[in-house]
């Protein structure tokens, strides 16, 4: 049986009367890069706390290595940790900051001096090991942050919203520099984010919270692709999947609210027509500023970023559908045009938990 960095079997954990965790299995290989991603509240970061052994599960056991660790410390356990708070000493320079931790574990300081040394190195910061943090920018600090975790040599990073303080271009250029990270250090990291963008050019497998339950697990493409339910298929994708309420026939016919009327080929059977929610992407959707297409709609506002246009326009029934086109072209608020949809890529939410219907030729993930 192969040997997993992290496993997680039937984790629970309780506050009291109130069951935050409810019993999660999971499994992370050796060099993943895996982020949890979810709402505020969906116990992401307690999870994270758990692995890192900052707090104990209810019931349930955490493996590393295939080693039983519930009641091994977090010093113990060959994990380091990166806060949404940069917690480093302000009145410490930079070097003392990163070198802390091993001189309390009473390492040799020669090899404190190469551990420091490389990790500034890596994170292009040796021109600061001898400013103190408050001499620092947001993204030093992250650095610095980051660069205390790798001196420490861990099995498993943890990194816990790390960039949730930093401007928006400071969190583009960290995405980066964490990407670049694994690749060259080839650890196993675990990234907890309330943002989806950071979850999907990072993972290599996203793991969606929601209620203290794994919704769905994947490489991030497939889950954008083929999310499982209504609630993956909104959390993933900015701007966010448009939903249209209707109703699915077993025939495959959709007759939605807004006036739309159009076949489905399903890949599984109904027994009765019945309540449904059409996904469509922003990026499937056609636009004709002449009125073709399969309904028209009203424009109520857009935005040209130059290499993308993003049109939001409304239904006659009032319901709301954002568009996203890959090219600039003339509109005015109020105008009508046409929009056109591939039922090929069609997502149909329907029955207990909005779950995806099988659609033939799309088998669900």
């Amino acid at each position: 049986m192969a040997t997993h960095a992290l496993e997680l079997k039937h984790i629970k954990k309780s506050w009291g009367a109130v069951q935050v965790i409810h019993g999660i299995d999971l499994a992370i290989e050796e060099g993943e890069f895996v982020v949890f991603v979810g709402p505020s509240g969906c116990g992401k970061s307690t999870l994270l706390r758990l692995i890192a052994g900052l707090d104990d599960p209810t019931s349930g056991d955490i493996l590393l290595q295939d080693k039983r660790v519930n009641n091994v410390p977090a010093s113990e356990r060959g994990l380091s940790m990166v806060f949404q708070s940069y917690a480093l000493y302000p009145h410490m320079s930079v070097r003392s900051n990163l070198s802390f931790g091993l001189e309390n574990l009473r390492m040799a300081k020669e090899e404190i001096d190469r551990r420091v040394n490389d990790a500034a190195k890596l994170l292009q910061i040796e021109m600061l090991l001898d400013r103190r943090p408050g001499q620092l920018s947001g993204g030093q600090r992250q650095r610095v942050a980051i660069g205390r975790a790798i001196v420490r040599e861990p099995q498993i990073f943890l990194f816990d919203e790390p960039l949730s303080n930093l401007d928006a271009e400071l969190r583009l250029q960290m995405r980066v520099e964490i990407a670049n990270l694994h690749a060259e250090l080839g650890n196993t990291m675990i990234y907890v984010t309330h943002d989806q963008v950071e979850a999907m050019t990072m993972a290599n497998r996203i793991v969606v919270l929601r209620g203290g339950r794994i919704e769905q697990v994947g490489k991030p493409l497939d889950l954008y692709n083929r999310p499982v339910n209504k609630f993956v298929a909104g959390f993933l994708g900015a701007p966010q999947m448009n939903f249209l309420a209707g109703k699915i026939a077993p025939d495959g016919k959709l007759t939605m609210d807004c006036g739309l009327q159009m076949p489905v080929q399903l890949g599984e059977t109904l027994v009765e027509t019945m309540p449904c929610t059409l996904g469509l992407r922003p990026e499937t959707i056609g636009v004709s500023l002449e009125g073709a297409g399969d309904m028209v709609v009203k424009v109520q506002n857009f935005e040209q970023l130059g290499a993308v246009t993003y049109i939001y326009t409304a239904f006659p029934n009032g319901e709301t559908l954002t568009v996203q086109l890959a090219q600039q072209i003339p509109l005015k608020r109020g105008q009508e045009i046409g929009v056109t949809f591939d039922p090929e890529r069609f997502h149909i939410f329907a029955g207990e938990g909005e779950r995806a219907l099988e659609l033939k030729g799309r088998a669900l993930a």
